[in-house]
């Protein structure tokens, strides 16, 4: 493939702490265990291979930098920014995830995490990872860009999500959580809105990987606090062990979101609003799990949000058996394309080209 000539400036940093010249070679590669990523790409390298690793070198079939061109930023984090790119031979789109590499050493780990997981994960309802880069001071990752954004800003447009549609993205995103849990040994942990992405092709696909944790097995427990308050299951809120039936909660919690058009769980009348994070995660703890309205939502819809939305995570169906509910498979011929198209695309990509 043919190479373009990008430009890039220079970052000043300053000198790295210890927690983070661990993770840094001399040549300008960021280094954990058996994987490495420089300017060149990214590459894990087995412990087994005699004498020191290979260099990382350029392939003509491979993504770089200089291949890039940056149209303009798509999101903004407290760590990095979303960037849409267009590959300038191909005129192909692409979302670059920028995440500036601080000193601290649970930063380095997770951004090696979410690489690993990018790097093994091959699933269609999983936003493709391409190649990811580290360059003066900045871990760039070359994803798939979703042109419909993600279901928090369909959810903006459409204020609520019709019970078909709803099937359709619910078999699509529990057919991600199968692969993640069975096949990688995943749990996901951060499961929301703004991180399941759509496109005019109808397809629903998983995103975010930068809090997730690697089990050695199925049946693992893990028992650190990270994600999203909102979506937390009450055992992760708890501080408990727990397994990837915590993602079965969260995804239970976004599906009743987007049918109703409001987050399920609301302070009481006398309240406007919860005065703090405190008041609403306690509230997840110890109240009722909620419910859909049987009033307003078929009976297939409420007992599917019910099984997702257990308390105690034994009682919740796993994403495999929750593939055989009837709601999932209740409406055929489910149109999502023409859904998605029909909301509009959250961003033109030839607006700004």
């Amino acid at each position: 493939m043919k190479r373009g000539s990008l430009s890039l400036n220079p970052i000043s940093l300053p000198p790295p702490e210890q927690s983070i010249s661990k993770f840094l070679t001399q040549s300008g590669t960021f280094k954990d265990g058996d994987l490495q990523v420089n300017k060149d790409g990214i590459q894990t390298v087995s412990h087994s291979e005699p004498g020191a690793p290979p260099p990382i070198d350029p392939l003509d079939n491979q993504l770089s930098l200089a291949d890039l061109e940056v149209i303009k930023v798509i999101g903004k984090g407290s760590s990095g920014s979303v960037q849409l790119v267009k590959h300038k031979l191909t005129q192909q789109f692409f979302a670059t995830k920028v995440i500036q590499l601080n000193t601290e050493e649970s930063t380095c780990r997770a951004i090696s995490q979410e690489l690993r997981i990018n790097l093994a994960s091959q699933c269609p309802y999983l936003v493709s990872c391409y190649q990811s880069f580290y360059h003066n001071g900045l871990v760039s990752i070359v994803m798939e860009f979703m042109d419909g954004g993600s279901l928090l800003d369909l959810l903006k447009k459409v204020q609520r999500v019709p019970e078909n549609m709803l099937a359709a993205i619910s078999k699509r995103v529990l057919r991600g959580l199968c692969y993640i849990h069975d096949e990688r040994r995943i749990i996901h942990r951060d499961l929301k809105p703004s991180n399941l992405l759509i496109n005019h092709r109808g397809e629903v696909k998983i995103a975010d990987f930068g809090v997730s944790k690697i089990l050695s097995s199925t049946s693992s427990l893990a028992n650190t606090f990270v994600g999203t308050d909102f979506y937390m299951s009450p055992e992760r809120i708890s501080g408990k062990a727990y397994g990837n039936k915590c993602d079965i909660w969260s995804l239970g919690v976004v599906l009743l979101e987007c049918a109703t058009g409001k987050f399920p769980y609301t302070p009481p009348e006398n309240m406007k609003g919860w005065t703090s994070m405190y008041e609403l995660v306690d509230a997840i703890v110890e109240n009722p799990p909620p419910r859909a309205p049987s009033h307003l939502f078929s009976p297939e819809f409420c007992s599917f949000i019910s099984q997702c939305i257990q308390k105690d995570p034994r009682d919740r169906k796993s994403a495999k058996e929750l593939l055989e509910h009837r709601f999932v498979n209740m409406f055929e011929d489910v149109d999502l394309s023409s859904y998605f198209t029909a909301a509009g695309s959250l961003i033109p990509p030839l607006a700004n080209s």
